[in-house]
C-alpha cells in the first residue's frame, strides 16, 4: 500500500526572479517595435504594400509606423505582466499564457480584415502581426522560463493516516 501525505500548506511555488523577468520583457519590446519596423519597411520598400498608411506617405510611412511599433513594445510588456501574475497565482501559467499567447495573436491577424484597406495591406499586416504574436509570445515565454527558480525544499510531510 502507498503511503499517502498530508501538508497544511500547499506545495512550494517556484520563485519568480522579478528582474530577471522585466528585463527580458524589455528586451523583447525592443524586438518587437524592430519587427514591426522592418516589417512596414519590408512591406513598403520591397513589395509597394501599403502597410498603416497611404502610398504617398513613402517607404517609412506616417506617424502610424511609429505608433505600431511603441504598440508593438507596450504590448510585450503587457504579455511580461500577464506571465508575471499568472507565475504568482495560476496553477499551470505557461498554459495559460500559451492559450492568451495564440488568441491574442489570432484577433490581431483578424483585425485588419475589419478595415477598408486593399487586400494585399490587409493579409501582410496579418502577416506582420502573426510574426509580432509569435515573437513576444515566445520571447516572454522563454524570459518567464530563465527567470523561475525552484521553489525552497522544506521539511519532509508527514504521512496521512
Amino acid at each position: 500500500m502507498t503511503a499517502m501525505y498530508q501538508s497544511a500548506t500547499p506545495p512550494p511555488r517556484a520563485v519568480v526572479n522579478a528582474g530577471r523577468l522585466w528585463a527580458g520583457g524589455m528586451a523583447t519590446g525592443a524586438v518587437a517595435a524592430l519587427i514591426a519596423i522592418v516589417g512596414i519597411l519590408v512591406g513598403r520598400g520591397l513589395f509597394g504594400v501599403a502597410v498603416l498608411a497611404p502610398k504617398g506617405a513613402g517607404v517609412w510611412g506616417d506617424a502610424r509606423t511609429g505608433w505600431y511599433a511603441l504598440g508593438a513594445a507596450m504590448l510585450s510588456l503587457v504579455a511580461t505582466g500577464l506571465i508575471h501574475l499568472l507565475l504568482l497565482f495560476t496553477p499551470r501559467p505557461m498554459l495559460f499564457f500559451g492559450w492568451v499567447m495564440t488568441l491574442a495573436t489570432v484577433t490581431a491577424m483578424l483585425a485588419p480584415f475589419v478595415t477598408e484597406e486593399n487586400l494585399g495591406s490587409r493579409f501582410f499586416t496579418a502577416g506582420l502581426n502573426f510574426l509580432l504574436g509569435v515573437a513576444i509570445g515566445s520571447l516572454v515565454a522563454g524570459s518567464a522560463h530563465a527567470a523561475m527558480r525552484p521553489a525552497p525544499v522544506g521539511p519532509t510531510p508527514r504521512p496521512y493516516r
